[in-house]
């Protein structure tokens, strides 16, 4: 089973990227984020014909999420649940035959010193909980999606210089690193723990004359997480880099991996 996940960054934008990367490498199940568009303007026609069950919750400009798969989900619901309506363009639940997907997107933070930013600590404590009331980490659970947190040196250039950022202080590390500990197992740091490897690079970062994409100076933020029964089943992860080389690119890209069930 191949399982990738994308932030979107307006999913109008990227139609014919994400199209295009579903022909090419045709995943069984798709996660989007930051699809920005409200569930009556979802371009669903434009997914006719591709094999592809299309479930959406968004919202106008901001959040979004989508769940794309080969096979009908049993069910899916959105949101944290915690309160009617809570953050569902954030959140979808896809239930399969012998595995769950939950897709994230988990809040920026703006800055430090915002009430965003203890919204974002928070919004992981009550998605802990929504584990904990949901599932079991014995259960066959893949939790991905944009994070908003690069949880290790290694995974931003010069960490040294984000020591404050709001996707690397310690404060939001501390926060993803214990909802990680529920039950579920990074599986690209399982398969490649030494590797540097990113998944987004700024649009508005330049160094030296070149982009952050040439010049490789980017975040890890966006990641695969397996509960034990399936991250032992993990074969293969990777970051597909060539679409963000795309002249209409999200500042994103997609990462996806694969898992022998």
């Amino acid at each position: 089973m191949k399982l990738a996940t994308f932030n979107a960054n307006s999913l109008r934008m990227r139609l014919n990227v994400i199209l295009g990367w579903l022909k090419s490498h045709q995943p069984d199940v798709l996660c989007i984020q930051e699809t920005k568009v409200q569930d009556h303007e979802f371009p669903i026609q434009a997914f006719e014909g591709s094999g592809y069950y299309v479930n959406f919750r968004g919202m106008k400009s901001y959040n979004g999420v989508a769940i794309l798969s080969r096979a009908k989900p049993i069910s899916v619901v959105y949101g944290l649940a915690d309160h009617p309506e809570a953050d569902q363009p954030r959140l979808a639940h896809a239930a399969f035959d012998g595995f769950s997907v939950i897709n994230t997107y988990i809040p920026q933070g703006y800055l430090l010193e915002s009430p965003k930013y203890a919204y974002k600590l928070e919004w992981f404590k009550r998605l802990r909980r929504y584990f904990d009331k949901n599932f079991s980490p014995n259960d066959r659970v893949i939790w991905c999606g944009d994070m908003n947190v690069a949880p290790r040196d290694l995974d931003v250039h010069h960490p040294e210089k984000h020591l404050t950022h709001v996707c690397f202080h310690e404060d939001a590390k501390k926060a993803y690193a214990e909802t990680l500990a529920w039950g579920f197992e990074d599986v690209f740091l399982k398969l490649y723990p030494g590797r540097q490897q990113f998944t987004f690079w700024d649009y508005r970062f330049r160094a030296a004359g070149k982009s952050s994409l040439e010049a490789n100076l980017g975040w890890r933020i966006d990641h695969i997480m397996a509960t034990e029964p399936l991250a032992k089943l993990c074969q293969q992860v990777e970051v597909d880099i060539e679409p963000r080389k795309d002249l209409k690119a999200s500042d994103h890209t997609f990462l996806w991996a694969e898992f022998k069930i």
